[in-house]
């Protein structure tokens, strides 16, 4: 038993330390429907110092109001400054931190020395964390940013759990490990693909993922490119399997890791949302009764219902071959269409409200999910639209429509049908 994350309670092993489940949001509407959907704290980037310059991102005005939602939830914000900094990025940067922490932040994710030196002396209400930008891998390293006075460190995705054994036994600190979303072909974001191709720098917010792109390979001889395709061959890719460690969970609470990842900033709600209410329920569940825990194979496929490409283990449980990478391939493994967000529903007349998202037409057959309710699927009778009007389908994005639902349903709540 590890007495450090569990205690026997009438006569029951729980686990007492129970991770933070960390999720990302690019927007504001990401954010609350991260913290909605269970997360316990939410990263986010701002409009300067992040690596997601393509995101929504966040101004100072609306940090304050995520922060102010999530703390009605009892969660907490975090917000990225994980640029390298050149010199040119330097102006600005102390009244940055200031208005973060002014924001009410609880903490910033950095990897440039500066940065930390910074934080410390203009806003030294801010958590430090280290980000995964530091490729950190080895305890050691953990003792020195702990001695550097940092709150957190975020491994390297390349970590094994091994590894994070062994940080955990060494060093008293708070450890934050990814556990699902995109990997990157370089060595924890250290790429110069994008630079190379693009002029845009991974490391200060521009990566254009080379990585996947579709590439014709050749071989030069004698001065001659030969290719090394025909043109039946799937155009070559460097690109891993996305991280999926959901059923890694047990062993990476029993380690006592501190806060699970959820990477992808730019990812849509329907992904945020399912992702977040899967992990959610697979945590909960593992630290009631640990003894008697199963993962459940609607909790696996949920998480295929959510737009995500091939998934693997990656670096957790042990070293990855050719067989975790994508190849020649770019094969999605999404299974369903995000349709709408209800709005509100009417108990009395049993019609449900819905900001429509993609199309869905009378006599498809629904499935709605939500961070308190059970799935369930509903055949759609006649739609209406905000004046009452019958519609022949859905067909016009964050349209308000209504149609009958037996079930309750409660705002957030989303719905989704099956491609076929």
């Amino acid at each position: 038993m590890n007495d450090r994350i569990s205690s026997i309670v009438d006569g029951k092993r729980v686990i007492t330390k129970k991770p933070e489940l960390l999720a990302p949001a690019g927007n504001l509407e990401k954010l609350k429907i991260a913290v909605h959907y269970g997360a316990d704290a939410v990263f986010i980037g701002g409009q300067e110092f992040g690596l997601r310059s393509n995101a929504g991102n966040f101004s100072i005005e609306e940090m304050h109001e995520g922060v102010e939602f999530a703390a009605a939830y009892g969660a907490k914000i975090y917000v990225t400054t994980n640029i390298f900094a050149h010199n040119d990025n330097m102006d600005g940067l102390e009244d940055y931190l200031v208005a973060l922490e002014g924001a009410g932040v609880t903490g910033i994710i950095v990897a440039d020395p500066l940065i930390i030196e910074t934080c410390k002396v203009v806003a030294p209400k801010l958590e430090i964390h280290l980000s995964t930008q530091q490729s950190l891998s080895n305890w050691k390293a953990v003792q020195y940013w702990k001695d550097e006075g940092l709150h957190r460190v975020v491994l390297a995705r390349e970590t094994g759990a091994e590894e994070i054994k062994l940080m955990k036994e060494n060093v008293d600190i708070e450890i934050e490990s990814f556990v699902h979303g995109a990997m990157c072909i370089a060595y924890s974001g250290r790429c110069v693909l994008s630079n190379h191709m693009t002029a845009r720098d991974s490391n200060r917010g521009g990566c254009c993922q080379s990585c996947r792109w579709d590439y014709d390979l050749y071989a030069v001889e004698d001065g001659e490119e030969k290719p090394l395709f025909t043109e039946d061959d799937d155009a070559f890719a460097m690109s891993p399997k996305d991280l999926n460690l959901i059923e890694s969970i047990p062993k990476i609470i029993e380690l006592g890791i501190d806060s699970l990842k959820i990477e992808g900033r730019m990812k849509s709600i329907h992904y945020i949302a399912t992702v977040v209410t899967v992990y959610r329920k697979v945590i909960d569940a593992y630290c009631a009764d640990p003894e008697n825990f199963v993962i459940r194979k609607e909790w696996v496929e949920e998480l295929a219902k959510c737009a995500n490409r091939e998934t693997a283990s990656s670096f957790f449980e042990g070293e990855p071959s050719y067989e975790q990478q994508m190849f020649g391939t770019h094969s999605k493994q999404t299974t369903y269409d995000f349709c709408g967000m209800v709005v509100e529903y009417d108990e009395a007349t049993q019609m449900v409200t819905l900001q429509q998202r993609n199309y869905f037409k009378p006599g498809d057959e629904v499935e709605f999910f939500g961070p308190n309710m059970e799935n369930f699927t509903v055949v759609v009778e006649e739609i209406f639209d905000e004046k009452g009007n019958s519609l022949d389908a859905a067909r016009h994005p964050l349209e308000i429509v209504r149609f009958k639902c037996a079930q309750k349903v409660s705002p957030y709540d989303m719905m989704r049908k099956e491609m076929r």
